[in-house]
This record gives C-alpha cells, structure tokens and sequence, in this order.
C-alpha cells in the first residue's frame, strides 16, 4: 500500500516538475523580452507547484520514515526491494530527480541572466547619476582625462 502511495506521489510530481520546467523556461523567455506582466504571472503559476512539489518530497520521507526506512535513496532502495512495484518506484523516482536536476539548471541559467541586467542597469545608471564615468577614449587610444564629471541630468 505504501509503495503505491509514492508511486502516486512519483507520477504526480513528475507532471508537477515538468510544468514547473517549461515555467522556468518561459521566464527565461519572459527575462530576454524584459516582459514584466508575463514575469509576474509565471511567478504567480510557479508558487503552487513549488509548495506542492515540497509538500510531496516531505509526504514521501514521512512514509519511508513510517516504515522505519530513511528518508533517502537507501529507504527506496530498501522499499523497493520488498515491493511488487520496486522496479518502477527506482525509475519514478530517477525520472523525478533528472527533471529536478533540469529545473534547477534552468533556475541557474535564470539567475544569471538576472545578474547580468541588472549588473548593466546599475551601470547605466551610476553613468546617468554620475556617480561612474564611462570609459572614454581620446585619439591615440588612450584613456581620456575628464576633468569635472557631471551628471548627464545636469550637462
């Protein structure tokens, strides 16, 4: 009875991480455009399936728990052993951590594309607060000598 509780758990979690997949992957798209309302409405679609795929991780470590197993790939293993259904709770389960391992590389891909907008919007405005000046050249190439900065707000 418990290996088909997981089972289910497995099933519904891989079509939880697959949407939450093609999610992440439509902000990376929304991220390029600089789509703010599309960005909000994938974070608002991406919250319950984080709190499900959580709550899920959670309901199966308490039922290997329940049966005196741990909560890991060891207790599965263990599990699967002595179920008629071992075979296929291992491949669930490998299946699962493959699409997770796939959402975080994506999540990671995000992050950095984050970082790097807002790396050059912070430049972007350091130039126009004129707190930072551009690099500028002079005719041989070599960096010019500005003498008094201003902001470009008050030139």
């Amino acid at each position: 009875m418990h290996d088909i509780s997981l089972l289910d758990l497995f099933n519904s979690d891989i079509g939880n991480a697959e949407q939450l997949l093609e999610l992440i992957d439509n902000e990376f798209q929304a991220l390029s455009d600089r789509d703010l309302p599309r960005l909000h409405e994938i974070l608002a679609d991406k919250q319950p399936l984080l709190a499900l795929l959580d709550q899920h991780g959670q309901a199966r470590s308490q039922l290997l728990l329940g049966l005196q197993l741990s909560a890991d790939r060891a207790g599965l293993e263990a599990l699967a052993a002595r179920s008629t259904h071992g075979a296929e709770l291992l491949a669930r389960s490998d299946a699962l951590s493959a699409l997770l391992e796939r959402c975080q590389a994506a999540n990671l891909r995000n992050g950095r594309l984050i970082r790097s907008s807002q790396t050059s919007t912070n430049s972007m405005l350091g130039i126009l607060r004129g707190a930072e000046t551009p690099s500028l050249y002079d005719s041989r190439g070599s960096a010019a000598k500005i003498g008094q900065q201003r902001p470009l707000s008050q030139a």
